[in-house]
């Protein structure tokens, strides 16, 4: 197996079959630069802004998807344990605290090595991943910023399914 640096050949950039999904879908958009794309997605419990960067270098499209929870570092260490216990559940990505500024976000990576073609499909799945993801875990995070509760008992709390009618 070679690990040199092989050029592949590409139809498109990635980023621009991103942004037509948004422009079709009507999700506000901003790209400034060639290789990313920033969108504003609605959610059940907030708003998501979800970050696509193409990495030529290494032929994978990055994904990162935060929503507005900035952790105090009072309670970044219960965070990261439930962070911790939340990755531990996951198949496909995984949640970080941003260092700066504390930012909660879900991460992951869409590997197209040997110019691999991106398609509409795949960009609605890692989409859809990604805001799914957050909207299962984001009152999981509430719990342990504003609530207080441990990473354990948060993580308990939000993954309580109601069934029936009250």
């Amino acid at each position: 197996m070679s690990l040199s640096h092989i050029e592949a050949d590409r139809n498109e950039n990635p980023v621009d079959l991103i942004e037509r999904l948004a422009a079709s879908n009507q999700w506000s958009f901003d790209r400034d630069e060639e290789d990313e794309i920033s969108i504003t997605v609605g959610g059940g419990w907030t708003d998501y802004s979800i970050a696509f960067t193409w990495l030529q270098e290494i032929e994978a499209l990055h994904v990162a998807c935060a929503f507005d929870l900035k952790v105090p570092a009072a309670r970044r260490h219960e965070v990261l344990s439930l962070v911790a216990l939340i990755n531990e559940q996951m198949w496909v990505g995984h949640f970080d605290i941003w260092p700066g500024d504390g930012v909660i976000m879900f991460r992951h990576a869409l590997l197209l090595a040997g110019g691999a073609e991106l398609n509409r499909k795949q960009c609605e799945a890692v989409l859809t991943s990604a805001v799914m993801a957050c909207e299962r875990y984001y009152q999981a995070f509430q719990f342990v910023v504003w609530a207080g509760k441990s990473g354990r008992e948060a993580l308990d709390t939000a993954m309580i399914e109601t069934r029936g009618e009250a």
